[in-house]
């Protein structure tokens, strides 16, 4: 549970001091590629999460919008059961899933056709 909250407030301070100071860790792949990758604007969306513009959030990262209430369920159910198995405790088929779903997303969100998807 310390290591959640410590976490948790990092993470606050890092969305507070960036959204200040106007400086944000870049996409090494955006960066390099000049493609989208999956986790392109997941900064940007919590930062309108803490603002409670739930919109704004959605059109930065759909997938990950979508996904963070299970995430959260999952590690709240983790560290609630003391259970050091969490990978585990998910069939391997979902987790392969998962990860097609992330990569298909990564794809489409650089077609010209699906560029909503991109972040806005």
């Amino acid at each position: 549970m310390k290591k959640f909250i410590i976490i948790l407030i990092l993470l606050i301070l890092y969305l507070l001091i960036s959204s200040y100071l106007n400086i944000y860790i870049p996409c090494p792949i955006k960066k390099i590629t000049g493609l989208y990758c999956p986790g392109c604007g997941i900064t940007r969306m919590l930062l309108s999460l803490l603002k409670l513009d739930f919109y704004g959030a959605f059109r930065y990262n759909p997938l990950v919008f979508v996904s963070l209430p299970i995430g959260i369920y999952i590690y709240i159910d983790y560290i609630i059961k003391k259970d050091k198995s969490l990978y585990k405790r998910l069939p391997e088929k979902i987790w392969y899933i998962i990860i097609i779903i992330f990569i298909i997303y990564g794809i489409l969100r650089n077609i010209p056709s699906f560029d909503f998807l991109a972040p806005h």
